[in-house]
């Protein structure tokens, strides 16, 4: 089991930046993957950035560079440090960390979402 509790909810201006944290409830060293996802507008959930099953880090084309995710060990937490934002860049955002389950299923997990506002 694992619980996901995002903050950071925001408005800024374009061009703005803000953090998005997302704490766990268990070390995040026992979670295989760890990402900030947002909805497309067919209401998927589209990859941001995430920390993969081997430890390195996946970025969308829309958002590399200017995006960075990072994680504190011993906080058991996962950041989203969001720079140059655009007005296109709001959304919900949400957290997702996936466990590999004894029976080698794939579980995910996901945080309640927060609320990222760009004004332009």
């Amino acid at each position: 089991q694992l619980v996901l509790v995002e903050s950071g909810v925001g408005l800024v201006q374009a061009g703005g930046s803000l953090r998005l944290s997302c704490a766990a409830s268990r070390s995040i060293f026992s979670i295989n993957a760890m990402g900030w996802y947002r909805p497309t507008p067919g209401n998927r959930r589209e990859l941001v950035a995430e920390f993969n099953s081997g430890g390195m880090t996946n970025y969308a084309d829309s958002v590399q560079g200017r995006f960075t995710i990072s994680r504190d060990n011993a906080k058991n937490t996962v950041y989203l440090q969001m720079n140059s934002l655009k007005p296109e860049d709001t959304a919900v955002y949400f957290c997702k960390g996936s466990i590999l389950g004894r029976d080698l299923t794939m579980y995910d997990y996901w945080g309640q979402g927060t609320q990222v506002t760009v004004s332009s």
